[in-house]
């Protein structure tokens, strides 16, 4: 199986921050309730930079990202986003390694966990 992630970049609209941090609250929410094959979704500020948010998405594989962008909730995010974000940029990863990610233990590649 191929982990499959994003790094998406969103700028902000000026004093839209805390508006799209609430609602994001919300759609990570229905994340960890409904999606069992998104393996991470982590949203932060930028320090220096009030106006960005970086996510980190990381998926079972392709097909996961495609069911995590077919969930109401995130429906509904994808239908709001442009009341908050000037420009969004996405880069696609494909996992070489990594830590901490319980489903990931034991995989070739995979370092143990602590």
């Amino acid at each position: 199986m191929t982990r499959f992630g994003l790094v998406v970049r969103f700028e902000l609209r000026p004093g839209r921050a805390e508006a799209f941090d609430a609602m994001m609250r919300e759609t990570v929410a229905g994340i960890a309730t409904h999606e069992p094959r998104t393996l991470a979704y982590a949203v932060h500020a930028l320090e220096g930079e009030p106006d960005v948010r970086i996510f980190y998405e990381l998926y079972d594989d392709e097909a996961a990202l495609g069911e995590h962008e077919a969930q109401p909730t995130t429906r509904d995010f994808l239908d709001r986003v442009d009341e908050y974000v000037t420009s969004v940029d996405v880069q696609r990863l494909h996992l070489v390694t990594a830590t901490g990610i319980a489903d990931l233990a034991g995989e070739p590649g995979s370092s143990p966990r602590r």
